[in-house]
């Protein structure tokens, strides 16, 4: 997980012009995802940019040269949510070898957060999430718990999402997720998630017809606009 952390391009201001829907949905399936284990175990209030493990186990730990490396790998990016979300990767990371009773109902929670950092890079959070290239509301952990959920985060199925420009395939989805209850526990927020997947994988999600012609057929972007590489740009 380390080495991971330290290939990702952390000023990667292109590559997040480059993503802008997919970095959105990624981000959007890691606040469902993290919420649904903040709900699980009692952990609302340090939700959305925490620390998993700590709230599952709090005696698991790293290693002191692994945790070095990692703090110098942080040490100057910003902002601080974004290193307790790396920390917490890391420290997921160790749990899941450490433990072999953990449940595995639920998705891994950091993985959207971690492809959505190699894809441009991290956010800014303000009165809205910036992702650099797009912003989205954070809103609450009830509705992030029981937002849709999209079941691939293959780099083929979120290139395509940039390609197409994302929304008429996000909307799509969307209109076939049964509405589901908020989850209290881990059992119910296991048993949404199976319900979902069960609803969505019979009728191929990302319409794999669409997202290979779009794969094989990706239009050329033109590249935004100078000034926009700069957050402060108001020309625009």
């Amino acid at each position: 997980m380390s080495d991971r952390l330290r290939a990702i391009n952390w000023t990667d201001n292109s590559g997040a012009f480059d993503h802008p829907h997919s970095r959105a949905l990624l981000m959007r399936e890691y606040l469902c995802r993290s919420a649904l284990r903040a709900k699980a175990y009692d952990a609302e209030t340090s939700w959305p940019f925490f620390d998993i493990a700590e709230h599952i186990d709090a005696e698991i730990t790293i290693s002191p040269h692994i945790a070095e490396e990692l703090e110098d790998l942080l040490e100057e990016l910003a902002p601080a949510s974004l290193r307790t979300t790396c920390r917490g990767a890391v420290r997921w990371a160790a749990l899941r070898e450490a433990r072999d009773d953990l449940s595995t109902d639920l998705p891994d929670p950091y993985e959207p957060l971690l492809a959505m950092y190699e894809r441009g890079g991290g956010y800014y959070l303000e009165e809205y999430l910036d992702l650099n290239g797009v912003m989205i509301p954070l809103r609450d952990v009830e509705s992030n718990a029981s937002a849709p959920a999209f079941l691939t985060l293959a780099p083929a199925a979120l290139d395509a999402l940039d390609a197409e420009g994302g929304d008429d395939v996000l909307r799509e989805d969307q209109r076939r997720v049964p509405s589901a209850q908020p989850a209290r526990d881990l059992p119910s927020a296991s048993r949404r998630w199976s319900d979902v997947r069960r609803s969505l994988h019979p009728q191929s999600p990302l319409r794999a017809d669409r997202i290979t012609e779009a794969v094989r057929s990706r239009p050329q972007r033109h590249r935004p606009c100078p000034h926009h590489r700069d957050r402060g740009c108001r020309l625009h």
